[in-house]
């Protein structure tokens, strides 16, 4: 059924010079698009600033865990597997279909947004399964590596969301430096 699914959405690539490059596009700059809404986010109040950094630590532990799935287990591209149409920039047949770094890091930034600012959040997660569907369409990722890889992503922003006890004193303490220091530089 996975192959079924990925026949299905792959089998457009390459029909459509427009399509592709919008997949394309969309495959390569919705993490800068995510960059930039936190970089926005970070410089409005605290209250975004504490937003930002549980996002960041969401996807810190994401990138942690997704290199140590990748450690342990390999799953063949569908390139390397199927004769599949593969659009550019097409990744090293050493990397593993599971789990989809630009999946599960987008989702880890749109849950955590989403737990506070549930507009944005919702935005964001469109933009994350845009970013997934996308890889579909290039021929990199099977579409349960994508369902995997949302998971991952969600699920860790949803136990660092739990554990934010744990994380409120290094927070509180990043944010208080922060607008010390730049508020130092303000009388210098």
């Amino acid at each position: 059924m996975d192959y079924r699914i990925f026949r299905a959405i792959n089998q457009f690539a390459g029909r459509y010079r427009l399509s592709d490059t919008i997949m394309v596009t969309i495959s390569q700059k919705v993490r800068y698009l995510f960059v930039i809404l936190l970089i926005f986010m970070w410089f409005r109040n605290n209250f975004y600033k504490k937003v930002t950094l549980y996002a960041g630590i969401s996807i810190v532990v994401t990138l942690l865990f997704n290199c140590l799935i990748k450690l342990f287990y390999f799953k063949p591209r569908p390139f390397l597997k199927f004769g599949v149409h593969l659009l550019p920039p097409s990744p090293s047949k050493k990397n593993s279909s599971f789990p989809s770094k630009h999946t599960t890091l987008g989702f880890a930034a749109a849950t955590s947004v989403f737990f506070y600012k549930r507009l944005l959040g919702s935005i964001m997660f469109i933009f994350a399964f845009l970013a997934g569907f996308s890889r579909i369409w290039m021929g990199q990722h099977f579409p349960m590596d994508i369902v995997g890889s949302a998971f991952l992503g969600s699920f860790t922003s949803i136990v660092v969301y739990i554990s934010k006890r744990v994380w409120n004193p290094f927070i509180d303490r990043v944010i208080h430096s922060y607008n010390r220091f730049f508020s130092l530089e303000r009388y210098r």
